[in-house]
């Protein structure tokens, strides 16, 4: 089990899940957040601070995020577009930095009033 990031985080990215995650397992794409799910110990620090509410446990998912379980899986064990290889379970993401990269889906979507604005 793990915690999932939907789309309310697209163009968003607050980023206070990040600094309440004690594993550093919150990596940042271009438009998004994702979470290992290898790397996650499922203490829930991130979902209550995400101004967004766009943080669920794996198995309160509401229907219409249903798909961001597996594109959250996708982030780390595809190959993303100007990456060698998967990103896999690299042991923190404060080590990794930005990637300024996304999974297709979140990549796909149209922008959001944040991405206008900002």
């Amino acid at each position: 089990m793990t915690y999932v990031i939907g789309e309310a985080c697209v163009d968003v990215m607050d980023r206070a899940c990040v600094q309440e995650c004690p594993v550093d397992c919150i990596y940042e794409g271009g438009r998004s957040l994702y979470i290992q799910p290898d790397e996650c110990v499922d203490c829930g620090a991130c979902e209550p601070v995400c101004p967004v509410e766009a943080i669920y446990f794996e198995d309160d998912l509401p229907e219409p995020y249903r798909p961001y379980l597996a594109d959250n899986e996708a982030f780390f064990v595809e190959t993303l577009p100007g990456r060698d290889g998967p990103l896999g379970s690299p042991g923190g993401a404060a080590r990794i930095g930005p990637l300024g990269v996304d999974t297709p889906m979140v990549a796909n979507l149209p922008p959001t009033n944040a991405a206008q604005e900002g």
